[in-house]
């Protein structure tokens, strides 16, 4: 498991001083690539490498209670599958032990130019069976 602090800004809010409920997918996004810049991967240097990136294919997020301005999070982020060309991660946003929100999120590797499904790099296969031993 991999936890992600963030702090709530003012932007991240509505009129109602909540956090908007589009936010916490950004706040999920942060955290998988913190997670796999800890592993060593940079997207940005994935793409110009081997011309790979991923996509979001589907999502399912369900949200149990507010964070409001200024509270910190913590984004803990679960591998529940990789295969071939795909990782599934199962992600929740925690303000102290409290379960704020939780999804499911499963991610393509996909060639940059083509948008073609493509095998996950050897190197993140290898990171992925790393984090699964943790």
């Amino acid at each position: 498991m991999h936890i992600f602090p963030i702090r709530v800004y003012y932007e991240d809010t509505d009129a109602g001083g909540v956090v908007f409920y589009a936010n916490y997918l950004k706040y999920m996004e942060r955290a998988r690539t913190e997670w796999l810049r800890g592993k060593g991967v940079s997207q940005a240097e994935l793409v110009a490498s081997t011309r790979l990136m991923f996509i979001v294919a589907e999502l399912s997020i369900q949200y149990k209670a507010p964070a409001k301005l200024d509270q910190l999070l913590h984004i803990h982020t679960d591998i529940t599958y990789f295969g071939r060309a795909s990782l599934h991660f199962h992600q929740r946003v925690l303000r102290d032990q409290e379960l704020l929100a939780q999804g499911t999120i499963k991610v393509g590797c996909v060639h940059a130019d083509t948008l073609r499904v493509k095998p996950l790099p050897q190197s993140l296969v290898e990171c992925i069976k790393s984090t699964h031993q943790e």
